[in-house]
C-alpha cells in the first residue's frame, strides 16, 4: 500500500570501503521512489572502522534514516539480521548484502512485485531470465549452483534461488521465519526461504544481477559450505 515503510537490514563487517556507497545509493532509490524507509546497520565491531562511517552517515541523512546498532563481535549471519530486526519499524523488511553486490534499484522492482501480487516474500534470483552474476571465477559459480541444485532436488521449494541474499519480507512473515531458522552463515538464506515455501507464505521473484564485491574479502570459506550442508540434511529430515 502506498505509504508502506521499508527497513533495510545491512549485517556488515569491514565494510568501510563500500558503505557510504550502498547508504547513498539506498537513500536516492527510496526518495526516487517516494517511499518511507530507513537503513539498520548491524556492525559486528568491525576493526577498519566501519562504524565511524556509519556515524558521519548518521550526521548526513539523520539517526532516522541510518540506523546503527553494533554487536560485539563476529556471532553469525542469521543472528545479525535477528539483531537489526528488533529495531525495525517498517512494514517490509529488505535483507541484502552491504558490498555493492545488490544494487538497490531493484528494490523499486521488489516494491512493484509485492504490490501486483499481494505475496509476503520477494526474493532476487540470479538463476531465471534477465538474471546473472558478474565477477565470479569457475570455482564461485559451480559451487553457488551446486548448491542451489542440491537443495532444490532435496527440498522443492519452488523458488529458483535458495542462496541468494536479496528479498523482501513482510515483516510479520520474516519474524516467524527468523524466530523458525537455526541456520547461520551461508545456509541461513536457503533455509528462510525453504521454511517461507513449507509455510505456504506467497512467494515471488523478481530476476537481479549479481556483482562480486569490488572491495573486501568474501565471507563465504570452506567451513560456510560445510555448514551450509549440515544445513540441508537437517532441513530434508526435519520438514
Amino acid at each position: 500500500m502506498a505509504g508502506d515503510k521499508f527497513s533495510v537490514l545491512l549485517p556488515t563487517y569491514n565494510e568501510k570501503d563500500n558503505i557510504a556507497l550502498i547508504v547513498w545509493m539506498l537513500v536516492r532509490t527510496f526518495e526516487k521512489g517516494g517511499h518511507p524507509f530507513e537503513i539498520i546497520i548491524v556492525d559486528d565491531n568491525s576493526p577498519d572502522g566501519t562504524q565511524g562511517v556509519v556515524k558521519k552517515l548518521q550526521e548526513s541523512y539523520g539517526e532516522d534514516k541510518v540506523v546503527l546498532k553494533p554487536r560485539a563481535g563476529k556471532l553469525g549471519l542469521g543472528t545479525a539480521y535477528l539483531h537489526g530486526l528488533k529495531f525495525a519499524s517498517g512494514d517490509f523488511v529488505i535483507i541484502m548484502d552491504a558490498d555493492l553486490s545488490h544494487h538497490p534499484k531493484y528494490i523499486l522492482e521488489f516494491i512493484r512485485k509485492q504490490r501486483s501480487t499481494g505475496c509476503d516474500v520477494v526474493s532476487g534470483t540470479r538463476y531465471k531470465a534477465g538474471g546473472g552474476v558478474y565477477g565470479w571465477d569457475l570455482k564461485r559459480k559451480v559451487t553457488s549452483r551446486g548448491a542451489n541444485i542440491l537443495a532444490a532436488t532435496l527440498l522443492q521449494p519452488g523458488v529458483s534461488d535458495l542462496t541468494g541474499s536479496f528479498r523482501l519480507f513482510r515483516k510479520k512473515c520474516v519474524q516467524q521465519l527468523m524466530n523458525d531458522t537455526k541456520s547461520t552463515g551461508y545456509a541461513f538464506q536457503m533455509e528462510i526461504i525453504v521454511r517461507a515455501a513449507h509455510m505456504r507464505y506467497h512467494l515471488e521473484e523478481v530476476p537481479i544481477v549479481f556483482v562480486d564485491r569490488l572491495y573486501g574479502e568474501s565471507k563465504l570459506g570452506g567451513a560456510e559450505i560445510i555448514m551450509y550442508l549440515k544445513g540441508l540434511v537437517r532441513l530434508f529430515f526435519t520438514l
